[in-house]
Parts: C-alpha cells; structure tokens; sequence
C-alpha cells in the first residue's frame, strides 16, 4: 500500500533535478516503458499511467502531437483518442469493477492541467464512497497497490 511517505515520493520531493522536457513526448522518445508507465503506443497515441494517480488505474491519454490546441488534431487523431479511451473503459471495468468513470481533458494551467503544453486526456474509475477522510482531513490519498502492479495488471489485459 502507497501512502504519502512512501520511497518514490519521497524521491519526487528530494529530486533537485527534475525531468527536462515534456512527459508525454519523453514517453514517446525514450523506449523505457515501465519507467515511463506506459500501457500501449498506437500510432497517433499513447497510453500511461499518471505517476501520481487520484485512484488505482488512472491511465492518460495522449497524442504524439505536442499541442495545447484541441483544434490541432487531426481526425485520425481524434479517432484513436477516443478508441484507446474506450478501450480503457473496458479494461479497468473488468479489472477494478469501478461504479463509474471521470474521463476528461484539463485545457490550460487556469483549467487544471499540470502538463499545459501539451493536451492529454485522463481516465479514471470511481466507487461510491471512494474519499474518505485522508482526503478530507490530510490531503492525501492511499492506493491499494502499487504503481508497478498496476502496470503489470493493466498491461496484461489489455
């Protein structure tokens, strides 16, 4: 179980040297797929897991194309998006048996997007009930497992 202290957090805080450059375009660059997290490479996007999930299988989306402009894509583009989306549906459906779905898109800093240059999409399953009170009262979220067993649970079904 990951909780806030946890080795690679504690990794993230003490990095003086952050990763240069853009995630998504380092994921599509550089072929180290369990560090970068990801699930699939299609030819128009990928897919990976957010290092920093809200819930157990938040997966990101994202095209090659770096842009900010939702209007840059191409519908070749647009289609695989919105096919490895429901693709992911499906997966963590059968895998977490989730009560529902946030899937959405954070355009700008001012929106919410921690990657602002470059658009992605996430998805995420939901319970009923699923804050409770680290949430609420410490800011924090606990997962149930670890990144790494969750890659190799999505990976293998998908």
């Amino acid at each position: 179980m990951e909780h806030l202290w946890s080795p690679w957090r504690m990794q993230y805080i003490q990095n003086s040297n952050p990763v240069a450059g853009c995630i998504f375009c380092n994921a599509w660059q550089q072929p180290a797929d369990d560090e970068k997290l990801v699930i699939q490479r299609a030819e128009h996007a990928l897919v990976m897991l957010n290092r920093y999930p809200y819930t157990s299988g938040h997966l990101m989306v994202a095209p090659k194309l770096h842009t900010a402009v939702l209007a840059s894509f191409t519908p070749e583009i647009n289609a695989e998006i919105m096919a490895l989306l429901a693709h992911a549906e499906q997966v963590l459906g059968k895998l977490y048996n989730p009560d529902g779905f946030n899937i959405g898109v954070n355009i700008g800093s001012a929106a919410g997007a921690g990657v602002a240059d470059h658009l992605h999409f996430h998805i995420l399953p939901r319970w009923n009930g699923d804050t409770n009170f680290m949430t609420t009262t410490a800011d924090t979220r606990v997962l149930p497992e670890s990144l790494e067993d969750t890659l190799k649970k999505i990976r293998s079904a998908w």
